[in-house]
């Protein structure tokens, strides 16, 4: 009964964490005319409870597509409808059509905020609660860390509750699916990640591990018996769930292609802000949005994309089993966010999620990354006014997730799976690996708290006004790379042992 009540407190206290933050600024808060994210959710809702479902995607003059636009699959047009409904029984005006527009009380934040943590409650919470209890290994009191930590993870909780957004809607769907793919429920797990995909195009970073991993479990089953029986009913699956999505869209083909291209636009370029991806670090030696055509950075990003993540799905399409799947997410949704078209900071956020289902395996090198992820949309908060949020909850991410998972203690060359390190560095004199990548975590938060002192406190040369956000931006890429190194390393080296995850716990 203890150890449930130990569970319920840090399920409450990371509840309590994303409510603190939902007290400060948002996204374009009194900024007219275009305000912000928050305003974009609630215009979804404007336009999705006044006008027919037939306008939603459609530029008329009831619905200015210029003005926050419904760029975002149908599940998400359908949530915001259900919040507008809510809405509109609380207050009329907060949905009025054009009459609501740039809307700000607070009354009204006060429901946009419950409306997320209502999601969280319902879809993202529940998801890591059980991952964490049911495909974690160690005792008990491990996992309810593990847990803890999952759930304070800053870099979700300030975009969704400080900036304002539905990503634990999303990303709690993934992570139904991969629950279901881990506990053997392949077509639940199916439906789940569809349904993700079908709330946020940019699921597209994790489709590929899911794909490759159903069928190279259906292959190893064999396809002429059981593989192909569990083939068939993960297609009719996904379909159903497809068709279901889609369904009040698929009566006219050219307004389902209007969907599609709301959802996929190519007009805005290769990145947007100072990302932290190839394609902006480079930018800075090479213009190359000044160099290559629209057409050419479209082809050079996919290409890219594709051979960055072709060696770690080919790898789990041989070898499906649930750590090389979430190796597999790790790095797919690395590659995706390192290379392709059109990638946002907050994207980020969608290799945040495999790398939390990591803490409990690689403890420091999850704990490093999701450190780093946070650091590397300081830009944005500091827009939106999240200075203190993104302080208080990064020194409160690395002290409880040090304190309970005791990375630093459990990092052995054994541990943190360096043995293919030691292969490739045979030439040169042993080293103590280890001991180089703890030196290096300690140097690396030093320079990232550094770096998040000088953005606030100076003045960048007036030659140079994007200096901060720039070096921001280019110390997570080396972050990021780095890492994507390093899980595609692990994942063509040995499994993990036994022995290694009993010491370990």
């Amino acid at each position: 009964m203890q150890t449930w009540s130990l569970l319920s407190i840090c399920v409450l206290l990371s509840v309590v964490v994303r409510w603190g933050v939902s007290l400060n600024s948002y996204s374009g808060a009194g900024k007219a005319p275009m305000f912000g994210d928050y305003e974009a959710q609630r215009h979804w809702q404007e336009v999705t409870y006044n006008l027919p479902l037939q306008e939603w995607y459609f530029n008329t003059t009831e619905n200015d597509l210029n003005y926050w636009g419904l760029d975002y699959p149908p599940l998400t047009a359908y949530h915001s409808l259900i919040c507008a409904y809510v809405a509109k029984w609380i207050n009329p005006e907060w949905v009025e059509l054009h009459k609501s527009r740039g809307y700000e009380s607070p009354a009204h934040k006060l429901f946009m905020r419950a409306t997320v943590l209502v999601a969280d409650l319902m879809i993202f919470i529940p998801a890591v609660v059980l991952y964490c209890l049911y495909l974690t290994d160690g005792s008990f009191k491990k996992k309810v860390s593990t847990v803890f930590c999952f759930l304070l993870y800053p870099g979700l909780i300030l975009i969704d509750y400080g900036h304002f957004q539905y990503n634990g809607v999303s990303l709690g769907f993934a992570l139904w699916g991969a629950l279901g793919l881990g506990l053997g429920w392949d077509a639940l797990g199916s439906v789940a990640f569809c349904l993700a995909l079908n709330y946020k195009q940019m699921e597209l970073y994790h489709a590929l591990p899911f794909f490759c991993y159903l069928l190279g479990k259906s292959v190893k089953l064999g396809l002429m018996g059981r593989g192909l029986f569990l083939l068939v009913r993960i297609a009719l699956a996904v379909l159903v769930t497809f068709a279901l999505c889609w369904l009040p869209f698929l009566s006219d083909p050219g307004h389902a292609m209007q969907v599609v291209r709301r959802i996929f636009p190519v007009a805005r370029g290769l990145f947007e802000d100072k990302v932290a991806n190839t394609w902006c670090s480079l930018n800075i030696l090479i213009k190359i949005r000044s160099v290559l055509s629209n057409d050419s950075q479209i082809y050079l990003s996919l290409a890219c994309t594709l051979l960055a993540v072709l060696p770690s799905c080919l790898r789990l399409l041989t070898k499906p089993t649930f750590w090389q799947f979430k190796l597999a997410l790790a790095n797919s949704s690395l590659a995706f966010f390192l290379f392709s078209y059109q990638v946002h900071e907050k994207s980020i956020l969608l290799v945040a999620l495999p790398v939390c289902l990591l803490l409990s395996d690689l403890p420091l090198m999850a704990i490093w990354f999701l450190q780093a992820s946070t650091f590397s949309m300081l830009p944005l908060f500091l827009k939106d006014g999240l200075l203190v949020p993104y302080a208080v909850t990064s020194l409160a991410f690395l002290f409880f997730s040090i304190y309970l998972l005791s990375p630093l203690e459990h990092c052995s060359e054994d541990e943190l799976r360096l043995g293919a390190y030691r292969k490739l560095l045979f030439c040169l004199p042993r080293l103590d690996l280890a001991r180089i990548v703890r030196w290096k975590f300690y140097i690396s938060v030093a320079a990232m708290a550094v770096l998040s002192v000088v953005t606030v406190a100076l003045a960048p040369p007036p030659h140079l006004p994007d200096l901060f956000p720039v070096l921001v931006s280019s110390t997570a890429f080396a972050h990021f790379l780095g890492t994507f190194i390093y899980f595609n390393i692990v994942q063509f080296s040995e499994p993990p042992s036994r022995k290694s995850q009993k010491k370990n716990n």
